[in-house]
């Protein structure tokens, strides 16, 4: 009987083989956690239209019906919730979270590959662990004792809503998966395009050079707690410097120093040379982080962020923004500096009806930076004119600074709203005026455009029907607010139905559009709230390590005085603008102020209706400082924004040239604010 022959291979092929047959399987298990977590994210972000449904239906049945449903407040909870919790797992297999891109950017592909492996393993897996497994056993209690609703007329099964952390952290748990085989797979085959740039010795370098600012300033201060509550500070700072996301540096943070200070409680630590503590800090006592996760899902002030970011979205797609262009243009075409007061105006215009600085930076870098290249404006007062204009969103209501703001200082959203209208006002006009001064001084710098005509009726009436229908939105959300016909949140979700008309209206709204606005709320909302989750940890550790007890004796031990402490903070705002966004600063450092402030005794007038003047007061002058975060480099997000827009003539140069005269005019504006307080305090008092 004759035999097979038998086939000799080449052992060297035969491994070569194997490997790519287990990489082949590899990526396919990779793309199939993907499309898992994506499909499951693209099903769950329509829970935003449910959303603006149900906010629009408490508010019909209570003035046309004069019913109140507790059930609608709670379901709209738990749309808030699960798109929340969900989001931040499609937020990262989309690679959607903020981060310090300073020297990130400068690094080669295999670099960035390397940190995202040792972030994800040092910093998010144990996150992950503790939000798992607390958040199981937070669950299963709610569930063995079947909990339901504070409310009598609320809805049943409590438990089911907080079955979501559990499961929203094992999806994350799968992106991270996802996401460590994909680098897993590019480390090892080392691709040579991927080794392009910098490598890591100038992160470590610069984390060797915080690590030393670290041990420096250890010195200065006396208890082991204190020493940790600086360290810990630091090592934030210098991780994002690392260019991994802030949420999960704020976590994994949080969770090693938890760690480090259950060592030094339990007499672990004392070959350091330092004294043990007593900050109770454990395991089990961090597991407390789960309850304010709940509080932060079920919060009906938060429930307003995706409903404002929703609106603003829509505006950007429903075409309001070139019809205002258009028409303005006609309208100021033959004054010197023209269409840089159309661009303000506009900026201003989006400012009170979207709240989202990226959208605005872009979109008016997109229909403006080519056309003031063409009128032959010169490109610093072009870049300046645009970054500065797109920011004004983040103050002038509404905006979703002021939203946190008001939760994390429980301060009322419609008092804050109220209190930013006069301050971001005077900036646009100071911007404003500036432009129309530089224009005529400098006849260079914005010329009027060749055959550029004197405006007419038509044009008036153009920029009317262009701007009418969206200040009839801004109206019809911030009126109702002022006017006490709806809360902020209420008021948000008929904002969100009203840009969805007004694009409807304008006949921009395509099943794609709205599709990619459902997409981009869905990730905005969910890399703020991931940072919500983060800060949430990190400033937890940070309190039971004393970190409040020492902002607050280091800034009283100043000798300033009121105003003087008023004004060292908010330099040291300021300065933390340019390394921090300003999410991290509102979660973390404004609440860490609130009873410094509250000590004062600062004499600001709430003309007797504002419970606590001074603090509104302060939120103001702190929303104001952050404004300049946005324009101030290294982190200043919305040169990034701008920079992927310009045309090649604008260098990076002229931008940072470009924003120093409206860094300083948004400072003239804060002097104004600090020093005639009722710029910030009359319009709140006036409304109630």
């Amino acid at each position: 009987m004759a035999q097979t022959p038998q086939l000799i291979e080449d052992p060297l092929e035969t491994y070569e083989h194997i490997l790519e047959h287990e990489d082949r399987d590899q990526q396919a298990v990779a793309k199939a956690l993907d499309s898992t977590v994506k499909s499951i994210g693209h099903v769950v972000m329509w829970a935003n239209i449910a959303l603006v449904a149900a906010i629009v239906a408490q508010v019909l049945f209570r003035y046309l019906l004069n019913q109140n449903f507790p059930k609608l407040d709670e379901i709209q909870w738990h749309f808030y919730g699960a798109v929340t919790m969900v989001g931040i797992s499609y937020a990262m297999v989309t690679d959607s979270h903020v981060r310090v891109d300073l020297l990130h950017m400068q690094l080669s592909r295999r670099a960035q590959r390397i940190i995202e492996v040792l972030g994800i393993l040092t910093l998010v897996v144990p996150f992950i662990y503790l939000m798992v497994d607390q958040g199981y056993d937070y669950f299963y209690e709610s569930f063995r004792v079947n909990e339901r609703s504070d409310s009598p007329t609320g809805l049943p099964m409590r438990w089911a809503f907080k079955a979501i952390i559990p499961l929203s952290f094992v999806l994350l748990g799968i992106a991270a998966l996802a996401r460590l085989i994909h680098d897993g797979h590019a480390l090892i085959a080392n691709y040579e395009e991927e080794r392009q740039g910098r490598g890591l010795r100038i992160v470590l370098l610069a984390m060797f050079c915080f690590a030393v600012v670290a041990t420096g300033l250890t010195f200065v201060v006396e208890t082991t707690e204190e020493k940790l509550v600086i360290a810990m500070f630091l090592s934030f700072i210098a991780l994002l410097f690392t260019g991994f996301p802030v949420a999960w540096v704020l976590a994994g943070v949080g969770v090693g120093y938890c760690g480090i200070a259950y060592l030094f409680d339990n007499d672990l630590m004392l070959w350091t040379g330092l004294e043990s503590t007593f900050t109770g800090l454990d395991y089990l006592t961090l597991g407390a982080v789960v309850n304010r996760v709940y509080a932060t899902m079920s919060n009906a002030v938060l429930v307003a962020l995706p409903m404002f970011i929703f609106m603003g979205l829509m505006l950007d797609e429903s075409g309001v923004a070139e019809r205002l262009m258009s028409s303005m243009q006609r309208l100021f075409g033959k004054t010197r500096g023209g269409l840089a007061i159309t661009v303000t105006m506009i900026g201003i215009i989006l400012a009170a009806s979207t709240g989202i600085i990226g959208a605005s930076v872009v979109l008016l870098g997109v229909l403006s930076l080519p056309s003031m290249m063409e009128q032959k404006y010169s490109p610093r007062l072009a870049a300046g004119v645009v970054s500065a204009s797109g920011t004004l969103g983040i103050l002038i209501p509404p905006s979703i600074m002021l939203v946190i703001m008001a939760d994390q200082m429980a301060l009322s959203v419609g008092d804050l709203f109220m209190a930013a209208v006069f301050p971001g006002v005077i900036i646009g006009v100071l911007y404003l005026t500036y432009i129309f001064i530089i224009a005529q001084a400098d006849k260079t710098v914005a010329p009027v455009p060749e055959g550029a005509v004197s405006p007419d009726w038509a044009a008036v009436k153009d920029v009317l029907i262009a701007v009418l229908p969206t200040l009839g939105l801004i109206l019809a959300v911030l009126g109702s607010i002022f006017a006490g016909i709806t809360t902020p949140t209420e008021a948000s979700g008929i904002g969100a139905l009203g840009a969805t008309v007004l694009a409807l209206g304008y006949r921009k709204l395509t099943f794609r559009k709205l599709w990619n606005v459902l997409v981009s709320t869905f990730n905005t909302t969910a890399y703020i709230f991931a940072i919500f989750l983060g800060a949430t940890v990190f400033s937890y550790v940070l309190r039971e390590l004393g970190g409040d007890e020492l902002i607050e004796h280091v800034i009283a031990s100043t000798g300033f005085g009121p105003n003087g402490t008023i004004l060292f903070i908010l330099f040291l705002v300021f300065l933390l603008g340019f390394v921090l966004d300003w999410i991290e600063i509102t979660l973390i450092v404004l609440p860490l102020m609130a009873p410094v402030v509250a000590g004062l005794g600062l004499a600001i007038p709430g003309f007797g209706v504002i419970d606590d003047p001074a603090l509104v007061w302060f939120v103001i002058l702190v929303a104001v400082t952050l404004q300049t975060s946005f324009l101030t480099p290294p982190v200043g997000f919305a040169l990034f924004y701008l920079k992927g827009v310009c045309p090649p003539q604008i260098k990076l140069m002229d931008i940072y040239r470009g924003i120093i005269p409206f860094v300083l005019l948004q400072l003239t504006g804060l002097a104004l604010v600090f020093l005639i307080p009722a710029l910030a305090t009359w319009l709140p008092s006036v409304a109630y």
